[in-house]
């Protein structure tokens, strides 16, 4: 009797979902196929690995995934431990991509290009869904490609970050001056503290990068006199950003919002409200960023600035496939409105699977913190249901596709900054200079002062 071959399935993205998908792949029977950019599984997470998450340890690892290591010899860590995401990666993500099943199929340094039908452009129809996937990709011996009867997207948004433009476009002059700007949360207190100790740091976003960062930014003024932050809000509502506080339900969370509400009163960082960037100029004083209102010229002048305002979604490699996007948020169009940041915080979500992220190429998947387009608010428990769903929706079992199998934590599962939930956070240490840093169009603000145009 002749021997049925096994369905394959090429997997964007060696992180947590994309590892994920591949245990749900082989558990299912499934031949999975990993390509990862990076030379690393979980190449973005190590890129924060400074930053302690959010939940504890047995909201981070999916079922599937647990199996294989467990048949590994794996020991699991503390259930209620918070990781951060060395941790993460040390000590289940590498485990899981090295010393499982899973090593033979993950393949590093291997970006991916384009995507096609094999034999089909983008136009062509008649026969097309009965095509395989031709997934083009590079690695260390040149330009490769392969075959497989379904893809998932994985590949995530952590190197495509949003630019510092309130436009949505980069502000005139940022390219030109990427040698004084970091993107999302650089290791302030870590590896980049040369970098920032003892000067006049802008931070710009409203997220938790953004408030992890200053809170860390105050830390170092502690101990390397003459640091000084300044936190630019695009918006005029800084006591959003403190988030729930008590009355959250991931206490690390809420501590993360409640230190940074006492740094804003205590006066510990300089404030920009209403700071909508349109011009970065490098001058003899330092970086000079700009709104470009039309009221007046107002400014602030920094050595340093990150740029902390999200990411957004790398969509060229899959050109000549058939996908559809929702026009604001580019993430799937069924999606949309479970995520909109406009209607939505973290966690109030409910968890979706593989009916929510088809595309119209049909065995084409977009799963993971890409499967969000430019919403903030993606889950890593909700990516694990998510390819759970879409792996049992390729190999057939519709029933389980459809079965939610996830609840989630009622402010869901987000990550943080540094800010160890175990301890209280200190907010001691001297006042920065503000005077010296803000325009005469926005002296620095507290929390409690009206935001206007010109001040």
């Amino acid at each position: 009797m002749e021997q049925r071959r096994a369905k394959s399935v090429a997997i964007i993205g060696a992180g947590p979902v994309g590892l994920a998908a591949a245990a749900h792949a082989l558990e299912r029977g499934l031949k999975p196929i990993v390509l990862e950019a990076g030379p690393h599984a979980g190449e973005a997470v190590r890129q924060w690995s400074h930053v302690r998450m959010f939940s504890p340890w047995e909201y981070n690892v999916d079922r599937a995934a647990r199996k294989l290591l467990e048949d590994a010899g794996w020991n699991a860590p503390e259930p209620s431990h918070y990781p951060t995401g060395g941790e993460l990666v040390a000590q289940y993500l590498a485990p899981l991509a090295e010393r499982t099943a899973l090593r033979d199929y993950v393949h590093t340094s291997s970006r991916v290009v384009a995507i096609s039908r094999a034999g089909f452009d983008k136009v062509k129809t008649k026969g097309r869904e009965s095509a395989p996937f031709s997934i083009r990709y590079r690695n260390g011996a040149g330009t490769l490609s392969l075959e497989a009867d379904s893809v998932i997207d994985a590949s995530g948004t952590w190197f495509n970050p949003n630019p510092a433009g309130a436009n949505g476009l980069t502000a005139i002059g940022e390219d030109e001056a990427q040698n004084a700007i970091a993107y999302a949360m650089p290791d302030v207190l870590g590896k980049d503290r040369s970098r920032y100790a003892g000067k006049r740091v802008a931070v710009l976003g409203a997220g938790h990068s953004a408030i992890g960062t200053l809170i860390d930014l105050v830390r170092l003024s502690e101990s390397a006199p003459g640091t000084q932050p300044i936190w630019l809000l695009r918006g005029n509502n800084p006591e959003k950003a403190f988030g729930g506080r008590a009355n959250d339900k991931l206490s690390a969370r809420g501590e993360l919002g409640a230190t940074f509400a006492r740094l804003v009163k205590d006066g510990k960082l300089a404030m920009e409200v209403g700071f909508q960037a349109t011009h970065i100029t490098k001058t003899e004083a330092g970086l000079r960023i700009g709104t470009g209102s039309a009221c007046c010229d107002r400014h602030v002048i920094v050595d340093e600035l990150v740029v902390a305002t999200g990411f957004r979604p790398d969509f060229s490699f899959a050109r000549e496939l058939r996908i559809s996007l929702d026009p604001a948020l580019e993430c799937p169009p069924a999606l949309a409105p479970l995520i909109d940041p406009n209607v939505h915080s973290c966690g109030t979500v409910r968890p979706h699977g593989a009916r929510e992220l088809a595309q119209p190429e049909p065995g084409f998947y977009i799963a993971g913190m890409k499967s969000y387009g430019r919403a903030p608010t993606f889950l890593m428990l909700t990516g694990y249901e998510q390819v759970r769903s879409i792996v049992a929706d390729i190999a057939g079992d519709r029933e389980a596709a459809e079965r939610v199998e996830l609840e989630l934590p009622d402010t869901g599962v987000c990550s943080g900054s540094s800010l160890d939930p175990g301890s209280a956070a200190s907010c001691c240490g001297s006042t920065p200079e503000q005077a010296t840093n803000v325009s005469c169009c926005a002296p620095a603000r507290t929390a409690n002062a009206p935001a206007s145009c010109c001040g």
